[in-house]
């Protein structure tokens, strides 16, 4: 089974300079801990509500001037939406993530799939998985 099938294609892209304000309204309107970052275009990072409490308000000395840039994770973990499910549920182990974000092979954002989604149709897959991450963790 391929990740396009299962993986949700609403993701919401936000730009770097959204203030944490916004960001934490965008998070409760679409009833998600989780956001894309891009600029131009292009996938540059995501920042989760934990960001938010563990980055913004440990860190930033104003919050009112606190912006994605300075919360985000840079480091984004993705994969192409004709891949596999079982190999996205590895990589996602790999990494220790609870969420991927899926690409086009154009490199566009069309899609995240979570553990959810995944535990839907793969369920010894996605127990371990969670398995591994919650172990890291």
């Amino acid at each position: 089974m391929k990740v396009r099938e299962i993986m949700t294609t609403n993701v919401e892209c936000i730009a770097p300079e959204t203030g944490l304000k916004e960001m934490g309204q965008k998070m409760k309107t679409l009833d998600v801990g989780f956001l894309a970052v891009c600029e131009n275009d292009r996938l540059t990072g995501t920042v989760t509500d934990r960001d938010i409490v563990t980055r913004a308000v440990a860190e930033c000395e104003d919050l009112n001037a606190c912006q994605a840039r300075d919360v985000m994770t840079h480091d984004v973990v993705w994969c192409y939406e004709d891949d596999d499910v079982k190999g996205v549920a590895e990589k996602m182990r790999e990494k220790e993530v609870r969420r991927m974000l899926i690409l086009s092979k154009d490199k566009r954002l069309v899609g995240v799939v979570s553990l959810g989604d995944i535990s839907k149709v793969e369920e010894k897959e996605s127990g371990k998985t969670l398995k591994d991450i919650a172990e890291a963790a």
